[in-house]
């Protein structure tokens, strides 16, 4: 099944497999996959799936493009495996796969309304955030909407931010690389992680934030 990669200074922030016709990226929230920084445009780009693993990549008429190999995006382009489209500081490199999903496949991520969930001493919900602290992406913050998130360097050190009743966790996943939080390493146990906790993640800082 192709799939897409996303990453920011070689974190990887999203795994998503092309399943649906449609696939849209972009800032605001109705979008399947959601970049929310200012250099992406609100509706910014679509991923068609068409036959049982033909890919295209439309712009849909960003301010600042849509780029593959560095060339930008003017018409539908179809997708080869290994393009890396650029997307402002956003890095998503495609793979194309099977048409089926590998043996043992799960959804690595599972949507939850953060507006349903709130927690102690708190008057609402918050919204968790991850906001890079190093590198030429300093500043960009990467929103944490899912039940359970990967984020990391694959093949070196991979964590998951889990989202439960009680708050969000980070445990290490795989890699042989640990990561840390506010300076120890993080083991397989899941952490509790409080807001402004500073993690790094495979050489990037990135400081986990919560907000109303």
């Amino acid at each position: 099944m192709p799939q897409l990669i996303a990453s920011v200074e070689g974190v990887e922030i999203k795994h998503v497999y092309l399943k649906n016709d449609r696939t849209t990226l972009g800032r605001k929230p109705h979008n399947d996959i959601v970049f929310d920084n200012m250099v992406v445009s609100g509706d910014h780009c679509v991923f068609e799936l068409k036959g049982i693993a033909d890919v295209y990549v439309e712009d849909l008429g960003s301010t600042n493009g849509t780029y593959i190999n560095g060339h930008m995006v003017k018409s539908p382009q179809q997708l080869e495996d290994g393009d890396l489209i650029a997307i402002g500081k956003f890095r998503v490199l495609f793979r194309a796969a099977s048409a089926h999903e590998p043996p043992g496949f799960q959804n690595e991520t599972t949507a939850m309304p953060l507006d349903a969930l709130g927690f102690p001493g708190t008057s609402g919900a918050l919204q968790a955030s991850l906001k890079v602290l190093s590198g030429s992406s300093a500043g960009l913050e990467v929103p944490v909407v899912k039940a359970v998130t990967t984020f990391g360097q694959p093949g070196v050190s991979v964590v998951s931010i889990s989202h439960r009743r009680s708050g969000y966790y980070v445990a290490h996943m795989r890699g042989g690389i640990p990561s840390t939080l506010n300076g120890q390493a993080i083991g397989t146990e899941a952490i509790a992680l409080a807001h402004k906790d500073v993690l790094n993640l495979a050489g990037t800082e990135m400081e986990f934030l919560l907000k109303n």
